[in-house]
């Protein structure tokens, strides 16, 4: 279909786009790479009467480390993370996660904003941001910034933290201690199809044994999840069959997927169990003792 008609706007600076946001209120909306705003606007799922496109905002790109932290601008695109020398040193599963979001022909175009701002519970980055401890910057009307942590981020499918004239301009992530291991697996029917279920999991070893772990899951829930009580129970083990299983039971007690073409509810369920045991696994192998 042929979305409905709408006025474009191109502001060249954050302040611009905020004040254009807050002043337009609910009947604008912000386009980034717009992989899912434009295609929901084709299927009249959303028609907002004023697109605020960022691409404009130089300010918006680029990978930076700042007071030992990874800074990624919102509107980088997931091309740009895959080539980045800093991201490849610094958080390798951005990386991982990226070449695992649709094709190409996509990630040339969808930046990291993007895929984390709308709440999209299928989208892959807002789990790994979780896993990793990251949290957003945000811009809104004259000049206010604050931080939100990613975990706290996501109300709901579709609906966060976000308030009226706010952007995210930055992803801020503390930066992983070197040696750590890292993990996504994703499950998904074809190319460019969102997950079955998916799970990230970062974690750190010691003397032969996981001292810190985060896992987190996509796709079986109105949100990204966090898998506390996986990881609790796999910290101070090798990852022994025992453990492990019981891990993969403590994050399947938290899905809550849709039936839908993916798959019914219980057998989406026990898929993100098989991606959080596929995702330790080899989390713990890439993992070096410190």
């Amino acid at each position: 279909m042929i979305p409905g008609s709408f006025t474009y706007h191109r502001p060249q600076s954050i302040s611009e786009a905020s004040a254009l946001l807050a002043s337009l209120g609910d009947e604008a909306r912000p386009l980034a790479g717009g992989h899912s705003l434009i295609p929901m606007m084709k299927l009249r799922m959303a028609t907002p009467q004023h697109l605020v496109d960022l691409g404009g905002i130089a300010g918006l790109k680029g990978v930076t480390v700042e007071n030992g932290a990874l800074v990624v601008g919102a509107m980088t695109t997931q091309a740009e993370l895959i080539a980045s020398e800093i991201i490849k040193a610094q958080a390798p599963i951005l990386i991982e996660t990226s070449l695992m979001i649709a094709d190409p022909q996509v990630r040339y175009c969808g930046t990291i904003g993007g895929n984390v701002a709308n709440g999209d519970p299928g989208n892959d980055m807002p789990a790994v941001m979780m896993a990793l401890g990251a949290s957003y910057r945000l811009a809104g009307p004259g000049g206010a910034e604050r931080m939100v942590a990613a975990r706290d981020f996501y109300q709901g499918a579709y609906f966060t933290d976000l308030q009226p004239g706010e952007i995210i301009v930055a992803v801020v992530a503390p930066n992983p201690p070197r040696g750590h291991g890292y993990a996504y697996e994703k499950m998904k029917r074809k190319i460019g199809d969102y997950a079955t279920a998916a799970a990230a999991a970062i974690l750190n070893r010691r003397n032969g044994v996981i001292a810190e772990c985060a896992i987190a899951l996509t796709n079986v829930g109105e949100t990204a999840l966090v898998a506390e009580e996986a990881a609790r129970i796999v910290v101070g083990s090798a990852l022994d069959p025992a453990t492990l299983k019981r891990a993969v039971a403590a994050a399947e007690a938290i899905a809550s997927p849709a039936t839908d073409g993916r798959g019914t509810a219980a057998y989406r369920t026990k898929v993100a169990g098989v991606m959080v045991a596929r995702a330790l696994r080899r989390a713990f192998d890439r993992a070096a003792n410190a």
